[in-house]
């Protein structure tokens, strides 16, 4: 997994593009310079925005951009993983104070995760899809 990163202002198309081309490249050409890294992002407007479009057809050969329909919780990975950080904070003793303890409190927890998390979140995939697919779209239970 990537690296947790604090956004301070409402996420729009060119901060996205920063983002991006910031962590997301180098974060990819360090962990997977054979280029079969895959990046997901759900589509939500800031992500599908012409300008991060544009960098990431640009990218293409640098790893792989899996496409997924716009706010579509059932079946990104990636919002099970972040719903699991606040229990993990919740836990810590003394409760963060400042925003700066929490930013810390939640990369820590980030960075803590098993490794094998990510790879068990991955193989839910074709359920999730199949209860994707019985209700046409709409919404499942994952």
């Amino acid at each position: 997994m990537g690296p947790l990163i604090r956004l301070e202002t409402t996420l729009r198309g060119n901060r996205y593009l920063s983002i991006l081309s910031d962590h997301l490249h180098s974060f990819m050409s360090i962990f997977h310079s054979d280029g079969l890294g895959q990046f997901q992002q759900e589509n939500g407007t800031p992500h599908a925005s012409r300008v991060p479009t544009k960098w990431l057809q640009e990218h293409s050969s640098d790893f792989r951009h899996f496409h997924w329909p716009p706010e579509s919780p059932e079946i990104n990975i990636i919002e099970d993983n972040r719903d699991a950080l606040l229990p993990a904070v919740e836990k810590i003793s003394p409760q963060p104070r400042t925003p700066m303890d929490l930013l810390t409190a939640l990369q820590r927890s980030w960075c803590e995760k098993p490794p094998g998390c990510l790879q068990t979140l991955l193989e839910t995939m074709p359920r999730r899809v199949a209860a994707l697919l019985r209700a046409r779209g709409g919404p499942t239970r994952y």
